[in-house]
């Protein structure tokens, strides 16, 4: 069971870096067109994702290790994943040149506005902070495996998405980068940017906290984990 995870993460690990992270996505996208390069690329993740859940279930209830335990994980859960869904919700909802098929935004828009001014690529920090909160949390092997995957896809994904735009928009991105940052709040701090929050909106970060409650509510029906203390009482 435990082997069948470990293929399914490295297949998804796969997918991620060594095809859409590379030349290879140019080859492929000059051979099948850039349309049909994206609806097989989300069919591929699709079809990982769901190999990755049901691997992940199996070698959790069988041949699975504990290496370590966080009592105190259900204390420290809100506060960490409600930054994650902070990040995540608003990034997705945004506009921003760093995500796929809006690379037009920096003509249309040269300035780094809302959720790019606190980074680059808030939807992945957002899944790097909740995949880290998960291995530590966890401590088991399985779920080291299925969380580790998606935290170093996340976090070498947001240099792989800057090279690409760097060679495709050359100039004009780097100006862009000089305005933001890769870390969350690095570019505020160091005086490049600044945080204006009526940019981001209200119903963005509102979405996220109901997301947010939405899947506290339903991890223990989903996940069989209460998150928060004294939900089991």
């Amino acid at each position: 069971m435990m082997v069948n995870l470990v293929l399914a993460a490295s297949a998804f690990a796969t997918l991620h870096l060594l095809v859409s992270g590379t030349p290879l996505r140019g080859v492929l996208v000059r051979r099948l067109g850039e349309g049909a390069y994206r609806g097989v690329f989300a069919l591929a993740t699709l079809v990982t994702l769901v190999w990755m859940a049901r691997s992940y279930s199996a070698a959790f209830a069988s041949d699975n290790i504990w290496l370590w335990h966080w009592r105190m994980a259900q204390h420290a859960a809100a506060p960490i994943m409600l930054v994650a869904f902070l990040l995540a919700v608003p990034g997705i909802a945004s506009r921003n040149p760093a995500s796929v098929g809006q690379e037009r935004v920096l003509q249309d828009d040269a300035e780094a506005r809302g959720m790019q001014r606190i980074t680059r690529h808030p939807f992945l920090w957002g899944v790097a902070i909740w995949a880290a909160f998960h291995i530590a949390a966890n401590g088991d092997v399985a779920s080291i495996v299925l969380f580790a995957t998606f935290l170093i896809v996340a976090l070498i994904g947001t240099r792989s998405i800057d090279r690409k735009r760097s060679h495709a928009l050359g100039a004009v991105w780097t100006a862009y980068e000089a305005r933001t940052s890769n870390l969350p709040f690095a570019a505020i701090a160091q005086g490049r940017n600044r945080l204006i929050l009526r940019e981001i909106g209200w119903w963005r970060p509102l979405l996220a906290l109901a997301l947010f409650a939405l899947v506290v509510t339903l991890h223990p029906r989903l996940f069989g984990a209460y998150p928060l203390p004294g939900m089991a009482d």
